[in-house]
């Protein structure tokens, strides 16, 4: 096996984890949340799903752009490649920190200030 079909076949494998974690993850938040739901209490189930799914989310997208960041180390290190990547890793960043701030309800160097509610 050649070397650039070995890093294929790395890219190939975290582009599979990411997805599985985005529908395995998304999957047991929503069980999580229809069994919270079953006990009576709606707005605990909805506040489970939101967090569940956005951790998800947000540890599917990590994992993609480590297949990502790979993939253009290794197999198509040209300019284009890499200005895709950081255009690809722009856009997952806002995604993540989007996400983190609405799941948390605060900016990451705002949270000691928060009061904990878990």
């Amino acid at each position: 096996m050649r070397y650039e079909e070995l890093m294929e076949n790395v890219v190939k494998a975290f582009e599979v984890a990411g997805v599985v974690v985005l529908a395995v993850g998304s999957i047991l938040a929503l069980v999580d949340a229809t069994a919270e739901l079953r006990r009576g209490d709606r707005q605990s189930a909805y506040q489970r799903a939101r967090r569940g799914v956005g951790r998800s989310i947000l540890l599917g997208l990590e994992v993609l752009i480590i297949a990502d960041i790979i993939m253009t180390i290794t197999i198509d290190p040209t300019v284009e490649s890499a200005l895709s990547l950081g255009l690809i890793v722009l856009v997952r960043t806002f995604l993540s920190f989007s996400l983190e701030v609405e799941l948390e309800g605060a900016l990451p160097w705002r949270r000691e200030q928060r009061p904990k509610d878990e």
